[in-house]
């Protein structure tokens, strides 16, 4: 059972991870790309947030069915 939860923070800390340095990159702003930035951070956060949700979802399918 303690397999399980190491998958679960695995999930959680490579997702987070990733999430910190798509935001890191995102602060390096040139000034043609300033105003996409805002959108493209938005869509990645978002696309982030939702693959964090399914991943657990789907984890917990696995190992509860």
């Amino acid at each position: 059972m303690d397999f399980w939860w190491i998958a679960y923070f695995l999930i959680v800390v490579i997702s987070v991870a990733g999430l910190v340095g798509t935001i890191m990159i995102s602060r390096t702003q040139d000034e043609k790309y300033g105003s996409s930035t805002k959108q493209n951070l938005f869509r990645l956060t978002a696309i982030y947030a939702v693959l964090i949700l399914v991943s657990l979802i789907a984890l917990a399918l696995y190992v509860f069915i």
